[in-house]
């Protein structure tokens, strides 16, 4: 997949046309298209992952990771790892004091599921604002 390919499944997404962001940018009549065939100037590159929010190694194709924080394997893994600890928490009647002596063994299914759940997602939202937050400026591009 080019460059080209890449801005413009970006443009469909954001339903513009590729048109339309050459004039957004400033750039010149049917500049992009020529990314068909040649590698953009670094400039230009810049400026429509700018755009989009993007990494420029996924305009590149150096990685199909649109934005540095998306989570990895690796963070997928740590993520399990402190779900199961916070579970073992609550199972232990001494672990967490939220939960006024109850383990998840006495919530109903459902209850239960749903808390999981939404530690999972806690777990998942604080991981990639970390990512955002605290990645070195130049590991983000």
């Amino acid at each position: 997949m080019t460059a080209f390919d890449r801005v413009k499944s970006l443009c469909d997404e954001q339903k513009i046309s590729v048109v339309e962001l050459e004039e957004k940018l400033g750039f010149g009549r049917n500049s992009l298209y020529g990314w068909k065939k040649k590698t953009p100037n670094g400039a230009n590159l810049v400026k429509v992952a700018e755009f989009f929010n993007v990494s420029v190694d996924y305009l590149l194709g150096r990685t199909d990771s649109k934005h540095y924080y998306e989570l990895t394997d690796k963070d997928e893994k740590d993520i399990q790892k402190e779900l199961t600890k916070m579970i073992e928490g609550i199972n232990n009647k001494n672990g967490y004091a939220a939960f006024d002596g109850q383990t998840l063994d006495d919530l109903d299914e459902e209850d239960r599921e749903l808390l999981i759940a939404s530690m999972e997602n806690t777990l998942r939202i604080a991981k990639k604002l970390a990512k955002q937050k605290y990645t070195p400026k130049k590991y983000r591009n």
